[in-house]
C-alpha cells in the first residue's frame, strides 16, 4: 500500500525522537500531538538507537546498502535467464539440423569425391 504521505523532513524525525528520549510525555502522546502514527514514530526511535549502536540491527547505510545488493543481484538474475533463453535458443536451432558443424564449415576437396575422381581418370 502506498505511503499517503510525502517522507517527513530528517529535522522533524530528530526533533521527534528527541522528545521520545526527553522521557516528558509517552511515545503515544508524542506521536498524537506531531501527527504521525505510533508504529511510525517507534521506528524512527529504533533506527536511531541502531544507527546509534544502542541496540542491534542494521544501520542505515547498511539497509541502503543491502537494497542496492538485491536490486543489482535482481538484474544479474534477469540478465542470466536471458543468456540461458537465448543459449537454450542456440542449441534448439542446432539441434534441428544435427549434421551441421557449428565450430567450422568444411569444405571438401573436389579431388577427393570418389564420383568426381573416377570421372577425372577417364
Amino acid at each position: 500500500m502506498p505511503n499517503p504521505h510525502a517522507p517527513y523532513p530528517p529535522t522533524f524525525k530528530a526533533e521527534a525522537v528527541r522528545l521520545v528520549h526527553s522521557g516528558d510525555k509517552s511515545i503515544a502522546a508524542i506521536a498524537l500531538d506531531l501527527g504521525v502514527s505510533d508504529p511510525t514514530l517507534r521506528s524512527w526511535v529504533r533506527q536511531v538507537e541502531i544507527d546509534a549502536g544502542t541496540r542491534d540491527g542494521l544501520t542505515t547505510s547498511e539497509r541502503i546498502e543491502l537494497t542496492q545488493l538485491r536490486r543489482e543481484v535482481r538484474v544479474l538474475k534477469q540478465e542470466r535467464d536471458i543468456l540461458k533463453s537465448a543459449m537454450s535458443q542456440w542449441n534448439n536451432h542446432d539441434n534441428e539440423n544435427p549434421g551441421r558443424d557449428t565450430q567450422r564449415t568444411v569444405v571438401p576437396k573436389v579431388a577427393s569425391l570418389p564420383v568426381l575422381r573416377a570421372r577425372l581418370k577417364s
